[in-house]
């Protein structure tokens, strides 16, 4: 029995980290998140250059208009079915 029970702590021992590692967080995005806000931010007209006298200004304007716009998308009606309309 003390073999059994070692077995399994030492199981345990090897199977606890490698389930850490498999959670992931949702308080750091992913660099493809960062590269895809950004992105949409300089779709929605930020200039992202390091001499920007207006920084904190025009970026919080274009993150205002990248909200409306998904917004926008949320809240407009979904397509008919089979391209028809009622």
């Amino acid at each position: 029995m003390n073999r059994t029970l070692k077995l399994a702590a030492l199981a345990a021992a090897l199977l606890v980290p490698s389930l850490s590692f498999a959670q992931r967080t949702n308080g750091s995005p992913t660099r493809a998140q960062v590269r895809e806000e950004l992105a949409q931010l300089v779709r929605a007209g930020y200039k992202p250059t390091g001499r920007d006298n207006k920084y904190p200004d025009d970026l919080h304007a274009a993150q205002a208009r990248v909200a409306t716009e998904a917004a926008a998308q949320r809240s407009a009606p979904a397509p008919a079915p089979n391209g028809q309309s009622d």
